[in-house]
């Protein structure tokens, strides 16, 4: 069902009790929610006071047998995916909030992190919202629709890009691609090139993730 509301695994806050932050992971192409909600259990204890949830993509992998994905990936077209992007937005956009008032929380109280395709989206979704995400980090990703970003940006949270150097999916030139748009749209960015890292996420890449998780959602660090 297309249309049915999204939904994934989640983990409530490893201190207990309400919510202080919300923290959305988007998985890649052919995965599923499980997939990425490792990086809740890695980062629940520094930050005690968030909750995390990490959304199965609404529609089959059309070019495997098992696995989600959030739009399809049969043409690497930047138009077309821009406007897959644009469609599935709103299915995102209307699961966040969602759960942000499922937790009481604000759109303040929010960080997107996704990995490759997952981290097109986040960084699409994470950009156009108002109010704006505490934090994007974008795993292995690109950002889509560079041109006229400017026009369409409703804030300009801090980004963090996370590439390898080796990754054989997403080439590691989009990274500095997507550095200098959004550096020249004036959003904060940080960008770190992993050696030796393939299409994937390292220990580094981890505690990146993590630090700048701490720095944009403070309430829910530890203290």
């Amino acid at each position: 069902m297309t249309n049915a509301t999204l939904n994934g695994p989640t983990l409530p806050p490893f201190a207990g009790g309400k919510p202080k932050a919300l923290v959305v992971l988007l998985h890649g192409l052919g995965a599923d929610g499980a997939d990425l909600i490792g990086l809740g259990h890695a980062w629940a204890q520094a930050l005690p006071g968030a909750a995390f949830v990490a959304p199965n993509a609404p529609y089959p992998c059309d070019f495997a047998p098992s696995g989600r994905q959030w739009f399809s990936l049969q043409s690497f077209d930047e138009d077309t995916i821009l406007t897959a992007l644009e469609a599935v937005a709103p299915r995102l956009d209307q699961f966040v909030d969602t759960a942000l008032a499922n937790c009481r929380l604000t759109g303040q109280d929010l960080a997107l992190v996704g990995f490759s395709q997952g981290a097109m989206l986040a960084l699409h979704a994470g950009l156009r919202r108002n109010p704006s995400p505490a934090a994007i980090v974008a795993y292995s990703g690109f950002l889509v629709g560079a041109e006229g970003l400017s026009a369409h940006l409703a804030g300009k949270p801090p980004v963090l890009l996370v590439h390898g150097d080796r990754d054989e999916v997403v080439q590691p030139h989009f990274m500095p691609a997507a550095e200098a748009v959004l550096n020249a749209a004036g959003v904060p960015v940080q960008a770190l090139l992993r050696p030796e890292l393939g299409h994937g996420i390292d220990e580094a890449g981890m505690h990146a993730g993590l630090a700048r998780l701490i720095r944009s959602l403070p309430n829910a660090a530890v203290e």
